[in-house]
Order: C-alpha cells, then structure tokens, then sequence
C-alpha cells in the first residue's frame, strides 16, 4: 500500500530522532492515513480512498467531494481522482463567476 494520500498528495517526510546526548538516528515522519468512503452526487458512485486526515477536513470544509475535486489543483491528486475530477467538470453546471466593477 502507497503511504501517499489520494487528494492532497502528502507524502511520509524524513527526519531524525534526537536524544539527550544529540545523537542523531534516521526516522520517518508517516502522514495519518485512513481509507474512507466518499460518494460523488454528480457522477452517482462512491469511491474507497486512501486519504490523509487532513484531506477529510478539506473535503467537510468544501461541503461536498464534488465541489473539493472542482477546487482542487491537479497536481496532487492521484490519476484515477484526475480522470474523475475530468468528468465532474463537465457534468458541472456552469457557474458564472461575478466581475469586479472599477470605478
């Protein structure tokens, strides 16, 4: 199993153990991964994911798993989250953004 989280892309990061005397001794720092269950209203399924706590956060802040994957920058997601994140798109309705006036 990947210890990489499917939407934020967090990886385990490398540090050292340090003790008392300062002898340095190679650790690695593991993201809190969990799978958990998300379900995608516009394209009708749900999907198993392999995600960081702080990923599950982001999805409840966003409101839906549809409006994270609109929002979110390609790069960090996994590629089959890249192919979903495709067909959300289109399946979205358009969402005019308002423009600013200057005065």
């Amino acid at each position: 199993m990947s210890k990489k989280c499917e939407l934020t892309g967090k990886i385990p990061m490398k540090g050292h153990n340090v003790s008392h005397a300062n002898n340095k001794t190679k650790r690695r720092f593991l993201p809190n991964l969990k799978k958990v269950k998300f379900n995608s209203e516009l394209m009708k399924r749900s999907l198993k994911l392999t995600v960081s706590n702080a990923g599950v956060r982001s999805v409840d802040k966003k409101g839906s798993f549809d409006e994270y994957l609109k929002v979110v920058k390609n790069k960090n997601l996994s590629p089959r989250l890249k192919k979903l994140k495709k067909g959300i798109l289109i399946k979205s309705p358009y969402k005019k953004k308002p423009v600013a006036k200057t005065a």
